[in-house]
């Protein structure tokens, strides 16, 4: 049985500490822009099918219960106890947590204590500036408060990450913007700023990047399928192939996020340049019973020591679950059907289990 002892999910957010009904799970389980078509449920995914095969068990149930029934069963626990015991039953053992999401959820202190495993922060570049820009009253103040907090920041995450793409597009000009370039482009995003706005102007998401890179911390880039409203159209990570090329030999690693549907590609640029890594996790989510021919695919092209196990999981204590367990089958079937081949040994199939699931991650970041 080729299981990794440990996994490190380098890249998930907190779980909500509400009560949810029916409506308001099926919106978490699969983020979409509005409720599913009349008579039909959000469960009837690969996802509400994982979800209802692994989650069940945990909480005392049957696997593939009805979705009322687990429902019932979740309520009847209690929001705290029922994530104690699915985050529990995960088998994660260290949480890399993107603290940068607006909803109300768990902190990686609450989500290291609910889990009994590691939590680090993972600090989002353009909350982060959105910050800034609210205590910040001019383009000079603007500019040095957000050079000075990106600084502090590094002293305590173990990454950033952008969502640069998914505002934007990947399609960013490579090098770094010119100081009268982010100058004017600061002056006109803080003079148009309404409270609540995003960042979402090129120059200072390239500028954003830059400094990111300049702290030597890994710098995660959101890049394939993302939340609704997302530039869907320009988020192939081949797009990014002219910034990976201008950030070679700086000392900084770029993590490719969410690749799915365009995971060969980044696992393609993996291949090609030293510093590049590709996220394999939040795909097996979305794939569900067909995680395992996505992996292979992702295996066909990147070299294992630049992948990397992620959940993406967000809200749901059973999207960390899911990830955890497709993730465990989909490398134990693929690694599994080489070796009963011959073209593996067993032992070099454990050895690359451990360096996915939780080896890779422990190197770039610095975690246990």
């Amino acid at each position: 049985m080729i299981d990794p002892p440990s996994l490190v999910d380098q890249y998930c957010h907190g779980v909500l500490r509400t009560e949810l009904g029916l409506g308001t799970f099926e919106a978490q389980l699969a983020r979409t822009e509005g409720p599913p078509a009349p008579g039909t449920t959000l469960f009837d995914t690969q996802t509400g099918f994982a979800v209802r095969r692994w989650c069940p068990p945990l909480l005392g149930l049957e696997p593939h219960c009805a979705p009322s029934r687990y429902l019932a069963r979740r309520r009847e626990l209690g929001t705290m106890e029922a994530g104690r015991r699915l985050l529990r039953g995960s088998g994660i053992t260290a949480y890399l947590v993107d603290t940068g999401l607006p909803d109300d959820l768990t902190d990686p202190g609450e989500l290291a204590r609910a889990g009994q495993a590691e939590a680090h922060e993972i600090v989002r570049l353009e909350q982060l500036a959105e910050q800034v820009a609210d205590t910040s009253g001019t383009v000079e103040s603007f500019l040095a408060n957000l050079a000075e907090s990106v600084h502090g920041a590094a002293a305590h995450a173990v990454a950033f990450t952008s969502v640069a793409g998914l505002r934007h597009g990947l399609a960013l000009a490579p090098e770094p913007p010119g100081a009268g370039e982010v100058r004017g482009a600061a002056g006109r995003w803080l003079a148009a700023r309404g409270a609540g706005d995003r960042l979402t102007d090129p120059v200072l998401l390239r500028h954003l990047l830059w400094i990111a890179v300049a702290s030597g911390l890994p710098l995660q880039l959101h890049a394939g399928l993302g939340a609704p409203g997302a530039r869907v159209d320009r988020t192939d990570p081949v797009l990014l192939t002219d910034f990976v090329r201008a950030t070679a030999g700086l000392g900084t690693d770029l993590v490719l996020l969410h690749g799915y549907p365009y995971h060969r590609h980044a696992a393609h640029l993996a291949g090609l340049f030293p510093h590049v890594y590709a996220d394999c996790g939040a795909a097996l989510v979305r794939t569900g019973a067909r995680a395992a021919t996505v992996l292979a695919e992702v295996l066909e092209l990147a070299p294992f020591g630049k992948i990397l196990f992620s959940s993406g999981a967000r809200g749901l204590p059973e999207l960390h679950v899911v990830g955890a367990h497709l993730f465990r089958e989909a490398l134990a079937r693929v690694l599994g059907a080489w070796v009963s081949e011959g073209a593996w040994s067993l032992a070099d199939a454990q050895r690359v289990a451990t360096m996915i699931a939780s080896g890779n991650a422990g190197r770039v970041y610095g975690v246990g």
